[in-house]
């Protein structure tokens, strides 16, 4: 037969293991691994290239409402060609409930946003804020079985935060009906009263959102999150995990039997928090929640990846414009710590920085590349084996990489919609050069190919997480 494509020569890795293999792509799938494959309409040689599934990021946020006169800096044409950039073929990006409105009428119009606008795949999770008896017993469950299978809640920011009463509701809803639940765990009234202390000293520069959310704040969180989840008996995403108690905080749960998955970010394997001290207003490119930490929570970063109490390695890509009244310069911003729009763009670079600090240093080996960056978030969140392998039937999804190209992040070689990288003059060796979508090439010698988006909706399956607990 005649593949539609047929990758020759790279050095292909999977969950698993490393081989030498071709890969043969037929119907938008993997058809064969192996040599000899025969003839395809379209061969690639990846001689001396990396060959792995294209990354899934499953925690980034898109076109997500704001108030105030904010605007998020990325819609979905803008983030999903950065992402492919990155060599990420699916991202998750989150629907936010909204008081007035049910949370499908929500979903239909983030579903509208992205259809025809994604250059690659995309499935939602969903942000409880009101967990009211309609949705928990009526909304939730139907979304659940239509293929909306997580959903995130915050114990920080008013308006968003719930309480522990709330928050187990909103998890035995999860366990009763087979849904994931995803944890940012900060305390806010810890932050209120932190924050109080600041403001009546004046000390309102960006500095002072690191110092206003420090490492008990999250640590505290972290322990109640895993504790309120072993009450209710449902596993739990603890997400953008930054410093060693919360890490620690994560293990012992996990020895006393919580089923907790832990995910961390580039920012705090990259960043610390002299960042926000920089000159002038400069620092509110780097205000995120929680905020980059010190070289030692860098280093229990790194330890928890190596020793595999990390399983995702996400972006929390966050993005807005800095020199705008309607990003991070807004007018109440430039007042206050507390009114800079909380986030960081992240979503292209975030597998170039755990490939270059990670594989290229020695810390990780590039199986463990492949699962933190792709088939440990296909797993979690009901999309493996379609996604997250290079395996045969699964998508031809896949990226290819120059593990010796080297040059620095700058912002002028990326393609999100905010005006800065946080992670600028980063020097990076290894970039993907070519991605493949369902086996069509979007993207080559690191630019997008082809006018026409060719992204999907993905409806999942629940977790296998939420199966093996019950």
């Amino acid at each position: 037969m005649t593949y539609d494509l047929l990758i020759r020569g790279g050095t292909v890795v999977t969950s698993r293991e490393v081989l030498s293999v071709d890969i043969a792509v037929s119907g938008g799938r993997i058809a064969a691994l192996g040599h000899d494959l025969g003839p395809a309409t379209r061969e690639i040689d990846a001689t001396g290239k990396i060959v792995v599934p294209g990354g899934i990021d499953s925690h980034v946020h898109i076109a997500q409402p704001q108030g105030g006169g904010v605007v998020m800096a990325d819609g979905f044409d803008s983030a999903t060609r950065s992402a492919i950039c990155g060599g990420t073929t699916t991202v998750l990006p989150f629907c936010l409930q909204e008081d007035d409105r049910t949370m499908r009428e929500v979903l239909t119009e983030y579903h509208a946003k992205a259809e025809g606008q994604s250059w690659c795949d995309v499935s939602f999770h969903l942000i409880v804020t009101d967990p009211t008896p309609s949705l928990l017993g009526q909304e939730l469950p139907a979304l659940i079985e239509d293929g909306y299978t997580s959903f995130k809640v915050f114990m920080t920011y008013e308006g968003l935060r719930l309480d522990d009463h709330e928050i187990l509701l909103t998890m035995d809803c999860a366990r009763e009906h087979g849904a994931l639940v995803m944890v940012h765990c900060e305390n806010e009234d810890a932050i209120r009263f932190l924050v109080d202390k600041h403001l009546a000293r004046g000390d309102v520069a960006p500095k002072f959102h690191a110092t206003t959310r420090p490492v008990p704040v999250e640590r505290e969180a972290t322990n109640r999150a895993l504790s309120l989840s072993e009450i209710v008996d449902t596993p739990v995403v603890i997400v953008h995990v930054s410093n060693g108690a919360a890490i620690d905080e994560i293990r012992r749960a996990r020895g006393w039997g919580v089923k907790v998955t832990a995910e961390t970010c580039p920012q705090y394997l990259v960043l610390t928090e002299d960042d926000l001290d920089r000159e002038g207003w400069e620092g509110a490119k780097y205000v995120c929640s929680p905020p980059p930490r010190d070289r030692q929570a860098q280093a229990d970063c790194w330890a928890a990846i190596q020793d595999g109490t990390f399983d995702l390695f996400s972006s929390d890509h966050c993005p807005f414009v800095f020199e705008s009244d309607t990003g991070k310069k807004t007018p109440d911003g430039l007042k206050s710590f507390r009114r800079i729009p909380n986030g960081i763009p992240g979503i292209e670079t975030r597998l170039p920085i755990l490939f270059s600090e990670g594989v290229r240093t020695g810390r990780i080996g590039l199986t463990e590349f492949v699962r933190l960056g792709a088939t440990n978030h296909a797993k979690s969140y009901g999309l493996y084996p379609q996604k997250g392998e290079i395996a045969v039937g699964s998508d031809a999804d896949i990226a290819i990489w120059d593990p010796s190209l080297t040059r620095p992040i700058t912002q002028d070689r990326l393609h999100h919609g905010s005006d800065y990288t946080p992670f600028e003059g980063i020097e990076i060796t290894g970039w993907p050069v070519m991605t493949i979508l369902g086996g069509a090439v979007i993207v080559e010698d690191g630019e997008p190919v082809g006018d026409v988006p060719r992204g999907r909706y993905l409806k999942r399956d629940r977790s296998p997480l939420v199966a093996d607990a019950s």
